[in-house]
């Protein structure tokens, strides 16, 4: 080897070699990283109790009554439906007021009464309210008698409004009377329970009716009740007679059973 190479391989730094660290510095590491863990395993720990609170305050708001969420969960289905209708309705008139609105137009004036239907047009007075009475609701039923039911149900009462058989195809009659003004989009709605559970809820629009002398029917269309054992037994119900100003006519309460045969009475 030339002197020349001897000379700069002998200038050529050494590679350096990894300093230790300190005992001091390596314990202070240690302990920074062990209490950083504990942080970050109490942070943890905070964010679960956290989240078990919050599901503890869920189920305190749970334990209300099945009714008044019910009831809470029905107000705001029929305020949901009102706006997806998207009608605003204007200030009520009389009917008075209406037909002596084109009282000089004659074909107008007929259509209007045509409209009105049977209505007593020498008695309407200046009501705006319309007042609608539920008198009755049956149960038709093939092969058997109608079932007719007063309105409202006793209150009160221990025993069941009625009693269905499992399987039966049934329709239901509601009878009502109409005065004062006319009733628009008048509906009802049903809600049923058994041992707690919402077990179906319905609604049905029974249409816009003038006020008249007799009553008027309404017929829902055919269903058949559940059948099975587990179909069988006692059901509680809440049925709301409502228009489209969501005043209620008639709100009612009431127990039903679902048996194997019909009642022998």
């Amino acid at each position: 080897m030339s002197s020349a190479a001897v000379s700069a391989a002998s200038s050529c730094p050494a590679k350096p070699q990894k300093e230790e660290e300190p005992p001091v510095l390596r314990r202070r590491a240690e302990e920074e990283g062990s209490s950083g863990a504990a942080a970050g395993e109490q942070e943890k720990e905070q964010r679960v109790t956290a989240v078990y609170r919050k599901l503890s305050e869920a189920s305190l708001c749970a334990s209300t009554t099945e009714e008044e969420t019910e009831e809470d969960d029905d107000d705001e289905e029929e305020a949901v439906a009102a706006a997806k209708d998207g009608i605003e309705l204007g200030p009520r008139v009389s009917i008075k007021e209406q037909l002596d609105k084109d009282k000089d137009d004659e074909s107008l004036r007929r259509w209007k009464e045509q409209l009105l239907g049977s209505v007593d047009l020498s008695s309407v007075g200046e009501t705006l309210e319309p007042d609608v009475k539920m008198t009755s609701l049956s149960i038709l039923s093939p092969g058997r008698p109608d079932m007719v039911l007063p309105l409202p149900p006793e209150p009160k009462s221990k025993e069941p409004w009625f009693t269905l058989k499992e399987g039966s195809a049934y329709r239901l009659k509601f009878t009502f009377a109409v005065a004062g003004n006319i009733v628009s989009g008048l509906r009802y709605t049903n809600t049923v329970w058994k041992t707690g559970i919402r077990v179906d809820s319905t609604r049905e629009m029974l249409g816009t009716f003038s006020p008249q002398a007799e009553l008027y029917t309404y017929l829902t269309p055919e269903e058949t009740t559940p059948s099975g054992i587990f179909a069988r037994g006692s059901y509680s119900a809440r049925t709301k007679f409502l228009d489209d100003d969501r005043k209620c006519y008639l709100e009612m309460n009431y127990t039903f059973d679902i048996r194997r045969d019909w009642p022998s009475n």
